[in-house]
């Protein structure tokens, strides 16, 4: 039996770590992810957001036979934006966007989409820098992100390689926790309520299912991506359409609910979301934090996954992985947001008059309940089924994207040759992912994602200038519209 010392002690650990989270992903760094960028919006001159549905096309407009030089060691320039995306399109963009609407009200989901527009330029930034540093490697996909950018372009080659080393460092940690760990723990969670599956079997199915797909490296899991990504995101996306057909009637009145919110929340009363009763700040707060949990932009680690593209051009890849944020969070969390707000639940789950389809009332503090809820109101008793199986696909593609990642930057820290060492273990990381705990790992891992940023950021204000002169310039060039 513990001893009480030695549970004290834990108390004392975790506390400390929630209070580090807590004071990390506070006010200063949000401010200063936003704040890089609206920097970056000005060098760009606002061509980022100005071009965002022309990038949102790139990838699906050039042949491979384009790349003909460079395809026998990379992934096409769609694989490797659908790895990227595997990565960052999780159960955030799910669940995330109705717990901000919960707590920073329904103008929240403004505030998320205004995150996301200035997302636009730091994610062409940092990616098309990781395009452009990257290193080649015989027979294999290039190897780049912002721990080659740091260790090889830092006007300070010392501080630069440092640097580089704690965010290769840092990006593992969050590949084995955020990235599988805690997916796998949702997906465990997600099938166990919805249908009954027991935690050791889904343990053991997504094991399997992440060794066979690590063992074939980065091109078996950019193939597996380039299929999962756009079915999950077609199975979803026609869900919440359906829901939106079925309430077609509240749309309007949602959007107007939402815009006056973002300025006034108090004065939403009644409505579609009950009595509104949170600050303007704090409206302002979860708003801009999710959006950057969301796409991700400003931790650097989507710059990995483009660097292993086969196109040539590092400026057209940048292009091509900016449009994550415009998938990501414009789209899949925009989609989500007008689903839950025009299904009318926060209502009803406020007063207490909510229940599912089993019979258990709706809890209104709930975003899984609440999101549960919002489907089966055109799905039925279905509706929690469907979700949960969206979350398991969404959940297992972040374990697969984040193993690039991962991969990539271990090979930085340590070299190819201890590899296959990497893809055993995080490949067993789901079984335990399912059947342990993860109070530790999830404070760990959201400490190290918030501490992935630092080096990044560093990265972006001293390269910048020159990086978007070389973008800006791109554009000169003929272009489709």
């Amino acid at each position: 039996m513990p001893s009480t010392q030695g549970l004290t002690s834990a108390k004392i650990v975790m506390a400390s770590l929630k209070a580090l989270s807590d004071f990390l992903w506070g006010a200063p760094l949000l401010c200063l992810l936003l704040g890089t960028g609206v920097y970056l919006t000005a060098l760009l001159r606002g061509m980022a957001q100005r071009k965002a549905i022309w990038a949102a096309s790139l990838a699906l407009g050039r042949t491979d036979k384009e790349n003909a030089g460079t395809k026998k060691d990379g992934i096409t320039a769609f694989s490797s934006l659908a790895t990227e995306l595997a990565a960052t399109i999780g159960i955030g963009n799910l669940i995330g966007v109705v717990s901000a609407m919960m707590l920073g009200g329904p103008g929240a989901l403004l505030w998320l989409e205004v995150s996301a527009l200035f997302g636009l330029s730091t994610k062409l930034v940092e990616s098309t820098l990781s395009v452009k540093h990257r290193i080649s490697r015989e027979g294999k996909p290039p190897l780049g992100g912002p721990m080659v950018t740091l260790s090889t372009a830092f006007p300070n080659p010392t501080i630069g390689k440092v640097l580089g080393r704690l965010y290769a460092f840092l990006a593992v940690l969050c590949a084995f926790g955020m990235g599988n760990l805690i997916q796998a723990s949702s997906i465990t969670q997600a099938l166990r309520s919805t249908l009954g599956v027991r935690t050791v079997h889904t343990g053991l199915a997504l094991g399997l299912i992440t060794l066979f797909s690590v063992l074939g490296g980065m091109r078996k899991i950019s193939k597996l991506a380039s299929f999962l990504v756009p079915a999950m995101g077609a199975l979803y996306l026609s869900g919440c359409l359906w829901i939106l057909f079925c309430h077609a009637e509240h749309l309007i009145p949602a959007v107007r609910e939402i815009f006056l919110s973002a300025f006034c929340p108090s004065a939403v009363t009644g409505g579609l979301f009950g009595t509104v009763t949170v600050s303007f700040l704090t409206c302002l707060r979860y708003g801009i934090a999710r959006g950057v949990f969301s796409n991700e932009a400003g931790l650097g680690a989507g710059g990995i996954a483009a660097a292993t593209s086969s196109e040539k051009d590092h400026v057209r890849q940048g292009w091509i992985s900016s449009s994550g944020v415009f998938y990501d969070t414009i789209l899949i969390c925009s989609v989500t947001g007008l689903s839950y707000a025009c299904s009318g639940v926060a209502a009803k789950a406020g007063e207490g008059a909510l229940f599912l389809t089993s019979g258990q009332a709706v809890d209104p503090r709930n975003p899984t309940d609440l999101l549960i809820a919002a489907f089966e109101t055109s799905f039925g008793r279905f509706g929690g089924i469907f979700l949960g199986g969206c979350i398991t696909l969404f959940a297992l593609a972040t374990i697969l994207g984040w193993a690039v990642q991962g991969e990539a930057a271990f090979t930085w820290l340590f070299g190819e040759k201890y590899v296959g060492t990497y893809r055993i273990f995080y490949a067993i990381c789901p079984i335990l992912g399912a059947v342990f705990s993860l109070d530790l790992i999830w404070m760990v891992s959201d400490l190290a994602n918030g501490l992935l940023a630092l080096p990044n950021l560093i990265c972006l204000w001293v390269l910048a200038p020159g990086i978007c002169k070389e973008i800006l310039g791109g554009l000169k060039s003929p272009q489709p519209d």
